[in-house]
């Protein structure tokens, strides 16, 4: 494995850790909490973002996402959307679908990476 792959390995890891709490804070209805916790999965999904597109995680700034090959549909908006209210379910299910959709975009371009032919 190379570097980059642990490193989505570990974003992903953290994130089925969040995702169990998130599930459990949005069932409790603790927004106090659940705040804490989408900032921290939408972080996380930022930085795995970044590394699907082999580009430096930044935590301040603008992202370049027009630049990035592999994102999801609409990423921008829907972002927005999430980090305009992250206390509410639908931003959650929000955050979940955009972090799946990445998980598939980056397994796709890891096979396209496997497969091409040698020079």
């Amino acid at each position: 494995m190379d570097k980059q792959s642990d490193v989505a390995s570990t974003i992903l890891s953290e994130w089925k850790q969040i995702e169990r709490q998130l599930e459990k804070l949005f069932s409790e209805r603790d927004q106090k909490n659940t705040k804490e916790s989408m900032e921290k999965g939408i972080t996380l999904f930022l930085h795995f973002l970044m590394v699907s597109n082999d580009t430096e995680y930044i935590d301040r700034g603008p992202i370049p996402y027009e630049s990035f090959r592999f994102k999801p549909v609409n990423i921008v908006e829907r972002l927005e959307f999430i980090q305009s209210r992250p206390t509410l379910f639908h931003s959650y299910r929000q955050l979940s679908e955009l972090m799946l959709e990445q998980q598939k975009l980056y397994a796709k371009k890891l096979i396209k990476k496997s497969s091409k032919p040698l020079a």
